[in-house]
């Protein structure tokens, strides 16, 4: 099926959907997918609750709403919640880095993502109740929940943004169930057709126990054009078609190169002995499998010629492949005066990447450092891997005439790897035919580094909510935290025998501290709630290890880094009358000893600093209501983050890297969100639904940087969403187009000068290149439900 075939069959459909908006029999029926979100009850403060009765700014999406929007990802996902920022990287990179932005708090470049860094995300993810950053595919989920605002008592660590909880269906006791669903897309730029499939059966055992599991898969074709790579021997070296020692070389062009091809797969246990015991055990796994990166050049090739449509000028592909693995045990005890809950998860997240490196070669001048060698190839080969332990004890009150509480004791055993291997392919070749003295040069290796980091994290926390009066409501809540951690680095740069010199560097560190909470909340109407908050957030802090002697040592001032807090001050008021939902608040966040992911100035040591101040201040505001049969909803954010104090490098030197007023990256001032649906009741069992959703931002900035090299403006860009299904009973069918109008949806950028091309040193490629969203996608899904 080609595109053209795809919007002709969506265009038959919409005249037809325009014929039934003319007849009178429209239903005014409420379908899963068009609940009221203000509804859904969460489990956000550790106890039921709608999301309307919570005395902060939450949002939440169910299940139901994502599979009916066909929701192909994280970033498409976020980007539909009011106020959520995402810097999309596409598949290759969606795994390496949390890319959320809540609220304005964020300062690592948006051009960060080939590696795993050492701090934690200003916005903590959970999958359940496991604090984990995984990028699972968004496959029978019960809800997602998106908590603005530090959350650092009840979530710790990386939660000074907001967080995000991704909450899976449960087994479901006593019932047999399965759903099978199949699609097809086509994506502009594609020469063919993806697709994608999902099966999901529940299986209750008896009347107390029930399995549940869940496999897809997906397999698209790429759209990005590596249009100028090397073609290379069998050693991985680029051809010399007129001997080594010539500068000439051989390309070749890959379609599609981009390509993503996606297993997951879950199966969870259920088992309720009584009615006051239940256990849930969960285990997840994912494998990705991806052809290079969805991101385009812009400009020039070395000859001239500009690059076009979904190029890119990389003179190498750029795989990367990740596997994620997750068990979780929940267990929760009716002990009548209150709910004993114990969750036990462990995780394994690990990936590998390759990356072009010859355009920063180039324009930082180190090619020169290897006498601009023809046919020049510099490859980052880098690897990550992130296991950890995790156990939580809650205890929860059962709702109380004067005071509930919710206390608990925390830890977590985690361990970090990453690793990098660069290569200047086809050197030492080059080299040993050139000067005749091969023992100068020891490989094409020109940088070895490996980094291994153990955290192990403790806390305790709680909150208590006094009752003041029926409608008046006290909370506070502390969490104390002692962080142990410790950082063991090994670097070289072997490739001229007298230079190298494995050096290793280790340092631990160790910190504690309290965070508070305080809240008051009225309750004005049955479904009106006036609110105000002043919380605390913070990311725990680590050591760098660095070396500090011998021939790679840097400034002491490198070694560690301490954790960054912030202060949040929020008042709100949320409610609904006459079938209209609203949700309206105010912000500031005084923001202090901003941690920083950078690289030490001498040899280049991935490194945390500490520095600087900011604040975000704002407005969210979200309305959601029906009339009729068409459900709708919009919301407007309005966000202010920036720098209030000039920010240094921690070195003696001082160098400046953001003045005092500077703009946050990837923070817009304005975000706009909108959807709406509508359905309709054609009798005999059979239902039509129309929905749409559209997604705007203002401009960003890469980067914080004095420097044009890395901060440059982003321009704002909207993207909109429609989708048709035609269900009938237990079948449906779904035709639906994404990005409709192809608008680039630029996120990130590594910049020309940065990156670009240079052919007075050899490279004729381009490394520079955009972050683009997803372009537009027109797709078929057909799903039965049994």
């Amino acid at each position: 099926m080609t595109s053209r075939t795809l919007w002709t069959t969506t265009a038959l459909t919409c005249t037809g959907v325009l014929a039934a908006l003319s007849s009178p029999v429209a239903a005014q029926q409420r379908t899963d997918a068009a609940a009221s979100d203000a509804d859904i009850v969460v489990t956000a403060t550790r106890r039921e609750e709608r999301t309307i009765d919570i005395p902060y700014n939450i949002s939440a999406v169910g299940g139901d709403r994502i599979d009916a929007n066909k929701t192909r990802d994280q970033a498409e996902l976020l980007r539909s919640i009011p106020g959520v920022a995402v810097v999309d990287r596409g598949a290759r990179n969606a795994g390496v880095l949390n890319t959320v932005t809540i609220r304005g708090v964020n300062v690592d470049s948006a051009a960060l993502g080939d590696y795993a860094v050492s701090a934690v995300s200003p916005v903590s993810t959970y999958v359940n109740d496991t604090p984990l950053f995984a990028a699972y595919l968004l496959k029978d989920l019960e809800r997602v929940e998106v908590l603005r605002g530090p959350q650092g008592t009840l979530y710790g660590s990386g939660a000074l943004g907001g967080t995000v909880r991704y909450i899976l269906k449960k087994p479901v006791l006593g019932k047999f169930e399965g759903r099978v669903t199949a699609g097809l897309s086509h994506v502009d730029g594609s020469g063919s057709v993806g697709y994608d499939g999902d099966v999901i059966l529940n299986i209750p055992i008896g009347d107390r126990f029930a399995i549940r599991m869940v496999g897809s898969r997906q397999h698209y074709p790429g759209i990005t054009d590596y249009v100028n790579v090397y073609t290379l021997d069998k050693n991985g070296i680029p051809v010399a078609p007129k001997g080594v020692l010539a500068p000439d070389a051989e390309y070749h062009s890959v379609k599609d190169a981009d390509f993503v091809h996606v297993w997951y797969g879950r199966i969870a246990a259920r088992w309720q002995p009584s009615d006051a015991v239940d256990f849930t055990l969960t285990y997840n796994h994912q494998s990705d499998d991806v052809g290079g990166r969805r991101q385009i050049t812009r400009g020039l090739n070395g000859w001239g010629q500009p690059y076009t449509g979904y190029q890119n000028g990389s003179v190498q592909l750029e795989p990367s492949t990740r596997h994620v693995d997750s068990v979780a045990l929940e267990a929760n005890v009716d002990l009548g005066f209150a709910t004993l809950t114990s969750s036990t998860s462990w995780y394994d997240h690990e990936g590998d990447s390759v990356s072009e490196n010859t355009g920063f070669y180039a324009q930082a001048g180190f090619l020169s450092f290897y006498y601009n060698y023809p046919r020049p190839m510099a490859s980052a080969v880098r690897s990550y891997r992130d296991r950890s332990f995790i156990q939580e004890l809650r205890l929860v009150s059962k709702p109380g005439k004067v005071f509930d509480y919710v206390v608990g004791a925390y830890y977590q055993d985690q361990t970090l790897f990453g690793s990098q291997d660069s290569y200047l392919r086809g050197f030492k070749n080059w080299w040993d035919a050139a000067t005749g003295m091969p023992g100068v040069v020891t490989s094409d290796q020109d940088f070895f580094y490996r980094r291994n980091e153990k955290f192990r994290d403790r806390a305790i926390f709680g909150e208590l909510t006094w009752h003041v009066t029926p409608s008046v409501d006290l909370t506070g809540g502390a969490r104390y935290f002692w962080n142990r951690s410790r950082n063991n680095t090994q670097m070289d740069v072997p490739i001229y025998t007298a230079l190298s010199s494995p050096t290793n560097a280790y340092f631990p560190t160790s910190e504690d501290k309290p965070l508070f909470k305080g809240n008051l909340s009225w309750k004005f109407a049955e479904r009106g709630l006036a609110y105000a908050t002043v919380s605390q957030g913070y990311r725990r802090g680590g050591s760098n290890a660095v070396p500090i002697v011998g021939r790679y040592a840097e400034d002491p001032s490198w070694q560690t880094y301490k954790a960054d807090t912030l202060v949040n001050y929020e008042a709100g008021v949320k409610g609904s009358a006459g079938g209209l939902t609203y949700n309206l608040d105010v912000f500031y966040i005084d923001w202090k000893d901003i941690q920083l992911n950078t690289a030490t100035p001498n040899w280049g040591f991935y490194v945390v600093q500490n520095g600087g101040k900011a604040s975000s201040a704002g407005l969210e505001a979200q309305i959601e209501g029906r009339i009729h049969g068409l459900h709708y909803a919009l919301g407007y954010t309005y966000v202010d983050a920036k720098l209030t104090r000039n920010f240094y490098s921690p070195d003696p030197s001082h160098v400046l890297i953001g003045r005092d007023g500077d703009q946050l990256p990837g923070s817009a001032h304005h975000i706009i969100t909108g959807s709406a649906d509508y359905s309709f009741d054609l009798g005999d069992d059979t239902s039509l639904t129309l929905r749409g959703d559209g997604f705007y931002q203002s401009s960003t900035r890469n980067a914080v940087s004095t420097s044009p090299k890395y901060n440059v403006r982003l321009p704002g860009f909207s993207i909109w969403n429609a989708g048709v299904t035609l269900r009938k009973g237990n079948y449906a069918l779904t035709i639906y187009g994404k990005n409709l109008f192809n608008a680039a949806g630029v996120t990130g950028r590594f910049t020309e000068a940065y990156m670009g091309t240079d052919p007075a040193v050899g490279y004729y490629g381009n490394g520079s290149k955009d972050l683009i969203s997803l372009p537009r996608t027109i797709g078929l899904s057909a799903d039965i439900r049994f």
